[in-house]
Parts: structure tokens; sequence; C-alpha cells
């Protein structure tokens, strides 16, 4: 069970309260999260020719799907998992914490539409890169953030637009996020993906609660995005 207590700045208490998260999911009915829940993750399709595939961790993969689904040039984004030790991980198993994965996005982009440099500046302003192993509400290493790079290139665009925001930043607090190696990527079960799409109410009822968009305001000001 996670810990929820409704906070305007995103940090809360271990209560007894089954999380807000939790109870969206619980709300879309019992037989669809025990029939996807037990399938398990599958394995991610191949992006189409001519695209690149960029993956961020940025806690509640639902809340990291529509920044980039409303950009120009992105071709899909996929809820998944990276990170763990664990083939074909279940939800229930990562969000137990155990299995070492990352809540993530992978977001397939056309790279003559849409920078990787302008996918790092929209992961950025939809994060608290200035804490670890939690986001908001949401508190375990499977909430953690990151920069998963899959190319050298996306390594160096990672680490200089790392450096970059740690000397223009407009907060004390350092950045915790790291810029590490991708590993394999597990599409979450069909119920996660499209989420605020298909559960507009719920999701935003999770989001406002979990105290997402309080925070990245405090962060950011009028840059969040």
């Amino acid at each position: 069970m996670r810990p929820f207590t409704p906070s305007t700045t995103g940090i809360t208490m271990p209560t007894l309260f089954v999380s807000l998260r939790r109870a969206a999911i619980a709300v879309t009915g019992f037989f669809a999260l025990v029939v996807f829940t037990a399938a398990g993750a599958q394995a991610p399709k191949a992006p189409p020719a001519g695209s690149a595939v960029a993956t961020f961790a940025g806690g509640c993969f639902w809340c990291m799907e529509p920044p980039y689904d409303k950009l120009d040039g992105v071709i899909s984004t996929t809820s998944g998992y990276m990170g763990g030790t664990v083939k074909k991980p279940t939800y229930e198993q990562v969000s137990s914490g155990s299995t070492g994965h990352a809540e993530v996005v992978q977001v397939v982009y056309d790279p003559k539409k849409v920078s990787y440099e302008k996918l790092l500046e929209v992961f950025w302003k939809n994060i608290d890169p200035t804490v670890k192993d939690r986001q908001f509400c949401d508190v375990g290493t499977q909430y953690r953030t990151a920069i998963f790079v899959h190319t050298d290139e996306q390594r160096a665009a990672a680490e200089k637009s790392k450096a970059l925001l740690a000397t223009t930043k407009p907060f004390k607090d350092p950045l915790v996020t790291p810029v590490v190696a991708a590993t394999e990527f597990w599409p979450a079960e069909d119920y996660h993906q499209d989420y605020y799409v298909k559960n507009p109410t719920r999701y935003n009822y999770y989001r406002t609660g979990c105290g997402r968009d309080a925070r990245l305001k405090s962060l950011w000001g009028a840059d969040a995005k």
C-alpha cells in the first residue's frame, strides 16, 4: 500500500490510507486490474524507420505521457518499466519496489521534427529533480527520476543539459537526477497506457491530490510544463 497524505508540496508522511493512484486504478475495475496485471509487461514493438527513442523516468508514468504527446514530432509515448532485474514485470511487482525497475515513459519521435534537447527540456520541467527515490506523493525507488540514454550522443546531450540546468535553475537545491544507460524496456499493462485520455476525471483527481502541479509550479514557476 502506498502512503498518501494530500500535500501542496508533494511531500507526504507514511499513513495507513490507500493512495489516490491505487484508488484510481481500483475504480477502473477489479477484473481489468487482475487480467492485465497477471499478464505482465510485454516486449516492446520496434520503432518505425527513421525514428528515434528516448526514455525518461519521472515518477508516475501516467503524468509523463501528456507533455510529450502534445509535442509536434512525437510519434508515440508508452508507459513502462526500466532499470530492473525481473523480466516481464507486472505493475504489482514494480510498485512493491522489489524488482529494481523505475516507472518510465518511452518516447518515439521524429528527430527531423523535434530534437532530443527539446525532449530533455520538457522532462526537466515536469519533474522534481531535487529528491531521490520519490516524486511528489509517491515514495520508493520505482518513482525515482532518471534519464535513460540509448546512445553516446544522448548521453552527451543529457549531461550537457544537466550541467547547464545546474547553473541556471530557479531553486537552490542540487539536482539528483542521474543520467544512466538504458536497459531492457517493458511496456506497462494496457490499462496504464493513455490513462489520462481514458480516465480523465480519475487522472486529474490523482494528479491534483498528489501535489504534482503545485510542486512543479513552486520549482519552475511559469516555466512548469
